[in-house]
């Protein structure tokens, strides 16, 4: 019999075509990769012994009970003789395992490890390579992944809504499955929630809602292999705008026209994608602009990437999430890392191909000011770091490395100046065509490190010894700090206003002509270049004149309460109360709540006072990181 292994490369060459809804899909199985470098130390999976390449799942949402419940059929892969399999589970409520005929299968719960779950073993017995199991079960109330938010929590104030958010490892939380990016699934799903509620997901629709009374049934599926991060749901009263022929946005009533205005360039950006590194693969490219709680900026999940509402500025000026969550389309969800030790590969490579994306759309000015913002970022983190920590090397030694671990002025800025750097040295054409074959040829699979470094050196170093050294591959990735060769942005895109920083930290007038006129990017960084001690008349005055306190961009009047907190200034307190009483998003929120613990006896009683009525409103991938800063949870 052929090894588990060969299997699974076989597999990988399966057809994939559209799905019905009233028949099951013909899906690819992607390859695992079993080299030491892919091991994920996150899943209890043994996906080399017994893995699951589909998963089915029939649930119904409970908004009174806040949890999901039902039933999840899974499709194993298995070795020879394997007899059990193991899948991740934290907090599931499990009531029957069945095989594909019915039959009662043994299963055991083991013991839990803080953040990770426990393994749930099934015992399959020997038999055919190719099996199918089912788990009766329910969700923990409380599940990390989900958060229910109630009808006074949303724009509409009428009806109650639901998301998920899956990365890194929380869909164990109320999906059974092996919950790891290397172990690549499709999956179909039909899910039931109470009138008049809409269901998305993840994946595209199957057929049409059903009617069940008080009571509406929604299916979607997806017949390409996917990390299992990336199953997502979300379910309100949400309405749709179509944006282009294979592009819209959902968001709740209220908030769908500012939606569809900040969005309107999402057609050009497929176009302006795929003009670059080929085709998109995936049939549709929506969105969904979630209530404010949404923990992160925007969650690339296939066919429906998930947005936060803090990105509508009125004038687009914030849409490079868009084209970040996008960029994703190919590398994060085409291209997978495989572990947690590479998450470099999806959002290093993806904020290189963002930046890419909005020159092409808006012009080398805006690409040239972003990625310079993105450069500051990196410096910033790096000199925070120092420059000898492990956790600013591209890929993270099993010391560091983690679900959670990571630094994202690394993995996000460190990585996309790599890009830009191999770029710059080899040229733009051969480094596009590069990384077009990389995509191509790695297409809805897992991969690391040592597979892009060898990638890099056989189709772009080739047998050049100088490029080689030039390029310096191995010290970006697996060295820490910044590596000698880093393209540097060029001066002259911050000029103007570095200039006007300069002058008002010395003395000199609040440049409000100059703000007036300025890019979102531009008022950015003059914020980030003013001196940092500041008493509260020449706070009062800035406010003043720049209208810092009124402004309706979210990232502006965040760098704004920064400052204001820092010092210490009073006036600014009741206004970041209601930012962090409004806005869910980790990388507002965690800061601010930061700065506030560092102001010692004036900042910490404000810190703990605010949380205390901010916290129950917050998605569990914040108030897991704020507990720390605030409450002083491990």
């Amino acid at each position: 019999m052929r090894s588990l292994a060969a299997l699974l490369l076989l597999a990988s060459t399966a057809a994939c075509t559209t799905m019905t809804p009233d028949a099951p899909p013909q899906t690819m199985v992607a390859p695992i990769l079993t080299s030491t470098d892919a091991r994920d130390t996150a899943t209890y999976a043994r996906p080399e012994v017994a893995r699951v390449t589909h998963v089915d799942l029939d649930l119904a949402l409970d908004f009174a009970a806040k949890t999901v419940g039902g039933t999840a059929t899974l499709d194993l892969l298995t070795a020879p003789g394997a007899t059990e399999v193991v899948l991740d589970d934290r907090g599931l409520q499990i009531s029957r395992v069945t095989d594909g005929g019915g039959a009662e299968l043994p299963f055991t719960v083991g013991q839990s490890v803080e953040g990770r779950g426990a393994p749930l073993t099934i015992a399959i017995g020997p038999g055919a390579e190719r099996r199918r199991i089912a788990i009766q079960y329910t969700a923990a109330p409380g599940a990390e992944a989900l958060q229910w938010l109630a009808p006074e929590q949303t724009a509409g104030k009428a009806q109650p809504f639901l998301f998920s958010q899956g990365q890194a490892i929380l869909n164990r939380t109320w999906i059974p499955t092996q919950d790891s990016p290397g172990i690549r699934q499709t999956w179909r799903a039909r899910i039931t929630a109470p009138k008049p509620l809409t269901v998305v997901m993840s994946g595209l629709k199957q057929g049409e809602t059903e009617d069940l009374g008080d009571r509406r049934a929604f299916t979607y599926a997806m017949n390409k292999p996917v990390a299992p991060y990336l199953i997502a749901i979300a379910a309100g009263d949400i309405a749709f705008r179509e944006i282009g022929p294979r592009t819209g946005v959902w968001a709740e009533p209220a908030t769908l026209a500012a939606a569809h205005h900040e969005t309107a360039d999402t057609e050009k950006m497929v176009v302006a994608a795929e003009k670059l590194y080929g085709p998109y693969r995936w049939g549709r490219y929506d969105m969904i602009v979630l209530p404010p709680s949404f923990p992160y900026g925007g969650m690339e999940n296939p066919t429906l990437t998930f947005l936060t509402p803090t990105f509508i500025a009125g004038d687009r000026s914030l849409n490079g999430l868009i084209a970040h969550e996008l960029a994703h389309s190919w590398s994060g969800n085409l291209v997978t890392n495989a572990n947690w030790s590479d998450s470099w590969l999806n959002e290093g490579v993806t904020s290189y191909f963002e930046n890419r994306i909005i020159e092409a759309l808006y012009g080398p000015r805006r690409a040239s000011q972003e990625a310079a913002l993105s450069f500051a970022e990196m410096e910033g983190e790096l000199a925070k770091a120092g420059p000898d920590n492990p956790e600013t090397a591209l890929h993270l030694p099993d010391s560091v490395a983690g679900p959670d671990a990571g630094l994202g002025g690394v993995i996000y800025d460190k990585g996309a100046v790599f890009m830009r750097t191999v770029e710059t040295i080899v040229g733009r054409p051969r480094f596009d065509a590069w990384l077009r074959q990389w995509f191509d040829n790695h297409a809805f699979q897992p991969a690391t490190s040592a597979m892009i470094l060898a990638d890099m050196k056989a189709n772009l170093v080739g047998n050049d010894p100088a490029l080689a050294q030039r390029l310096m591959l191995d010290e970006w990735i697996y060295q820490p700090g910044l590596p000698a060769n880093a393209v540097r942005p060029n001066p002259a895109a911050f000029a103007e206003v570095d200039a006007a920083a300069a002058a008002y930290g010395t003395g000199g007038g609040v440049p409000q002509a100059a703000w007036a006129k300025w890019t979102t990017a531009e008022r950015l960084r003059f914020m980030a270049k003013l001196p940092r001690e500041r008493t509260a008349a020449q706070l009062g005055a800035l406010d003043q004149a720049l209208g810092l306190s009124n402004e309706g961009n979210d990232e502006v009047l965040f760098a704004w309460l920064q400052l204001a907190l820092a010092n210490r200034y009073e006036p600014a307190v009741p206004l970041a109360e209601q930012f962090l009483a409004r806005v869910g998003r980790r990388k507002f929120v965690a800061p601010l709540f930061e700065t506030l613990m560092g102001e010692g006896e004036w900042g910490q009683p404000l810190a703990r006072r605010i949380y205390a009525t901010t916290r129950p409103g917050y998605h569990a991938v914040t108030t897991v990181t704020v507990d720390k800063l605030v409450l002083k949870k491990d």
